[in-house]
């Protein structure tokens, strides 16, 4: 199955700008720039860029249903975990980013995460990402190098 470009929208693709609050151990949260991006051709996931757009971002590129089903329970396992912050402030979502050298908590208004999904779900409703898929594209790139 092939994309069609010309199936997208002018709202492809979804870009949101926000400020979260990063902690990482030892050391007291800091607000920073982050991004969250979406788009059709890549209909399953998101990307959450930190630092962007004034610094160099780091990206972290998950499942944009992890991200949907974080704001009302936890959910998630490795590298990426998303929960709702129901204590100590219900209005935000709290994505927690592993790597093999350490951790860093996010906090994220939940407002903007509903908005940024809301907008990508008018791009590519939930359950047809199927129908957003560039087959051909993916199997060429798993080849990519193979003799």
């Amino acid at each position: 199955m092939r994309h069609d470009p010309a199936d997208t929208t002018d709202q492809d693709p979804i870009v949101c700008t926000t400020s979260v609050r990063v902690a990482v151990a030892d050391e007291p949260p800091v607000p920073l720039t982050a991004e969250l991006r979406y788009s059709a051709a890549d209909p399953y996931a998101v990307c959450l860029s930190l630092g962007a757009p004034s610094a160099r971002s780091v990206d972290w590129v998950f499942a944009r249903s992890l991200l949907a089903q974080g704001l009302t329970r936890p959910t998630g396992t490795g590298d990426v975990v998303v929960f709702p912050e129901r204590r100590r402030d219900p209005a935000t979502v709290r994505v927690l980013l592993r790597t093999h050298t350490g951790a860093a908590l996010l906090e994220i208004a939940c407002s903007a995460v509903t908005a940024f999904l809301r907008r990508a779900d008018a791009v590519v409703p939930p359950g047809t990402e199927h129908r957003h898929l560039d087959v051909d594209r993916v199997v060429e790139q798993l080849m990519a190098g193979r003799e």
